[in-house]
């Protein structure tokens, strides 16, 4: 109620006379091999439905670092979404100075050419192997890190697809209303003439996140590889 009705809307109320001094919501989300249906979950679409709040999610330590201090910098409210993977898997050599990674900004992580891959927060690994394995199949794939969901970088991606002419998204959220279904088809619009094959979606299930089945509802490295090649080969 006050991230949503509050914070969300307290520059626009004041015709951009004051804001919310720039307010971070920092909050971990996502599986972490034994969360089950409470402790699993990722709502960032519920988020990035709401005018107002920008929404990032981090890959790596020193992603989190940067995007955190740019976060917390910025007038607006911010939901900092930390993937629980990381907490203890993710190691890497992290800057100790300051410095900021800007919003709404994505990365191109690894150069392509013949399909776009687009992920945030720990699927970007799962990606990565993926990625891994096509290229052994002589598949050459383009892979994104979002990094900022809401305002996410339209153009960027758009480059990307127009020059591959194919592109998949990969979230644990739920398949059905996930933010992955926002960027299909935004660039359906932008990138009509250019696709070659359907905008492709590897993403949890819409059921709630299971205990025991967590491998069955992940959106695993063989299920994007397999989604890969169907694409690649429409």
């Amino acid at each position: 109620m006050q991230i949503v009705n509050e914070a969300a809307k307290f520059r626009y109320r004041s015709g951009n006379e004051f804001n919310c001094g720039g307010l971070t919501i920092r909050s971990p989300y996502g599986a972490v091999g034994h969360g089950g249906h409470y402790h699993s979950q990722s709502p960032e679409a519920f988020f990035c439905h709401v005018p107002g709040l920008k929404v990032v999610i981090p890959r790596s330590p020193r992603e989190a670092k940067g995007l955190l201090l740019a976060s917390i910098r910025d007038p607006n409210p911010v939901i900092f979404f930390e993937p629980k993977w990381l907490y203890r898997l993710s190691v890497e050599e992290v800057p100790e100075g300051d410095y900021m990674l800007p919003l709404s900004q994505a990365e191109v992580i690894r150069k392509g050419s013949d399909i776009t891959l687009i992920g945030w927060g720990a699927q970007l690994a799962v990606l990565e192997q993926a990625c891994e394995d096509a290229s052994k199949d002589g598949i050459s794939c383009e892979l994104i890190d979002l990094r900022t969901l809401i305002p996410w970088d339209k153009e960027t991606v758009e480059a990307s697809v127009s020059k591959t002419g194919k592109l998949l998204i990969s979230h644990e959220a739920p398949i059905t209303g996930g933010f992955g279904a926002e960027i299909a088809a935004s660039i359906a619009e932008r990138c009509f003439q250019r696709l070659e094959a359907p905008v492709a979606r590897v993403c949890g299930l819409d059921t709630p996140f299971p205990l025991v089945y967590e491998p069955f509802y992940m959106p695993t490295k063989n299920k994007i590889l397999d989604a890969i090649k169907a694409t690649v080969n429409y």
